[in-house]
């Protein structure tokens, strides 16, 4: 049976009013420069931690973990459900249940944080297993990690299993897992960047992803 892991910022769901604002909150309150739109844009998709050490090099361990726990503070009392999700992608899901795939969540997100959003959001139902990042922001931090702690738990096979996501991450993390790829363009990547991580296809549109999925296994 073939396993699909779906990461969730920018493929399942648009959330980046909430992450932005939970972002532009803790950079306030560590007194950080400001950056750009398309500069905090590049925050969503990896581990947060890595996007803090690439756009704040200056920042201590020390820091990062005060800046970690400022973004929560928002994200979880506000920033979390300031989303919307992908027209056409619930959808999908149940296409892809009906079709007899086994359907998962593999998300650089705390994997508390993606239960509680699946939950709220009545998306549980269409997912096998939700799968993310350690509650520590140290553990599973890489998509790549994630990934492959999902295989273990799905006891799912490389060769039978798809990544879709919409950033280099995801496609990364399936390139290092000896996993297909499927690249979602309607999201925070754009072409060039899903090709140039290995992207196997691509689909512009949530309603593609069963054609897409379909052309990996065919």
């Amino acid at each position: 049976m073939t396993q699909l892991f779906f990461d969730f910022d920018g493929t399942i769901a648009d959330s980046e009013a909430g992450i932005l604002k939970s972002l532009k909150y803790a950079v306030d309150k560590m007194k950080l420069p400001e950056l750009t739109h398309d500069q905090y844009l590049k925050f969503i998709g990896p581990a947060l931690k890595t996007s803090l050490q690439k756009f704040y090099p200056q920042l201590s361990e020390a820091d990062q973990m005060q800046a970690l726990k400022y973004y929560a503070d928002y994200y979880r009392s506000e920033g979390m459900f300031q989303l919307d999700l992908y027209p056409g992608i619930v959808q999908e899901l149940q296409a892809l249940n009906e079709q007899g795939y086994d359907v998962n969540i593999a998300s650089a997100k705390p994997e508390d944080l993606i239960h509680e959003l699946t939950d709220q959001l009545d998306l549980t139902q269409y997912f096998t297993g939700r799968f993310g990042a350690g509650t520590d922001e140290k553990t599973r931090m890489t998509k790549t990690a994630v990934l492959k702690y999902a295989l273990e738990q799905t006891h799912a096979n490389a060769n039978d299993s798809i990544m879709i996501g919409d950033r280099d991450t995801d496609m990364l993390g399936g390139y290092h897992n000896q996993v297909k790829t499927l690249g979602v363009t309607y999201g925070f990547g754009d072409v060039a960047e899903l090709l140039g991580a290995h992207a196997n296809t691509l689909v512009d549109k949530p309603e593609q992803i069963q054609g897409g999925v379909e052309k990996l296994i065919s």
